[in-house]
């Protein structure tokens, strides 16, 4: 089973899913429909699947034609009834050629927010806009409990789980992690890493697990120096609990410029 982006919009990617048995492939998240069936067309391929992870029209615009034209069973939130054909929740499973991928429910960036994940020789996560590289979502329609939650559960999978978010934000990310964070070594080198690789137009995802354990912020809020630097960036005290300093991680992030 491979997995590539295909570019849409600014900075999207609708993460496509193939298997070299298989003519067929799987789309997480597409926005766009037609980025998907020029891929079709010109390599010949059938739609045979498509995840969803939350119901922003950046990640779902595309699915409507591209269910009318594939007849492809669509999993994602059930809320979302004129798209989804097989709603899914916590814990549910979605076979995708030979692989199981386990849901997981992340509310916080919003309250549908589900994850897909596969245990298998390399771990996979399909991470929406839960967590990017160096950053995680806004809080739009959940809380930061939430929010905080949904990053201990990423935390718990095996370190080397590959994180596919769907946003090319990395750089933006890293430039508020430093910040906070600026004498972090493993944060220095991803950041002149993912430099590089922005300079040759090439992704920065997915990113593995054990690195953002290092080096994001918001899985790192109980780090003493980040929670008394974010606190400065918001002229507050540093909190004094877990909620309140992711809290004040994430409000100093939607700050910064």
């Amino acid at each position: 089973m491979t997995i590539f982006p295909l570019p849409a919009f600014n900075d999207n990617y609708i993460w496509i899913i193939q298997d070299k048995d298989s003519s067929g492939i799987w789309a997480v998240d597409p926005g766009k429909a037609d980025v998907v069936l020029n891929y079709c067309r010109e390599y010949k391929k059938t739609l045979t699947g498509i995840l969803i992870t939350h119901h922003h029209k950046d990640h779902t615009g595309g699915v409507a034609e591209l269910k009318q034209r594939s007849n492809c069973p669509v999993h994602g939130p059930e809320h979302l009834t004129e798209l989804v054909t097989h709603p899914v929740d916590d814990n549910d499973q979605v076979q995708i050629f030979s692989k199981i991928f386990t849901v997981i429910a992340t509310p916080g960036h919003t309250l549908d927010h589900l994850c897909y994940f596969s245990k298998q020789e390399t771990p996979i996560l399909f991470s929406g806009d839960t967590l990017f590289r160096g950053g995680c979502g806004r809080i739009m329609e959940g809380t930061p409990e939430q929010m905080l939650t949904a990053m201990t559960k990423i935390s718990d999978l095996p370190d080397d789980t590959l994180i596919y978010g769907t946003h090319e934000y990395t750089l933006a990310n890293y430039r508020f992690a430093l910040s906070v964070e600026p004498n972090n070594k493993d944060l220095i080198e991803s950041n002149n890493t993912c430099k590089k690789l922005r300079a040759e137009e090439k992704p920065t995802l997915p990113t593995k697990l054990s690195l953002e354990k290092k080096t994001n912020p918001f899985l790192r809020s109980h780090i003493e120096a980040i929670k008394v630097q974010a606190a400065q960036q918001l002229n507050e005290i540093p909190a004094e609990n877990s909620i309140a300093a992711f809290s004040q991680v994430r409000r100093a992030k939607d700050s910064f410029s």
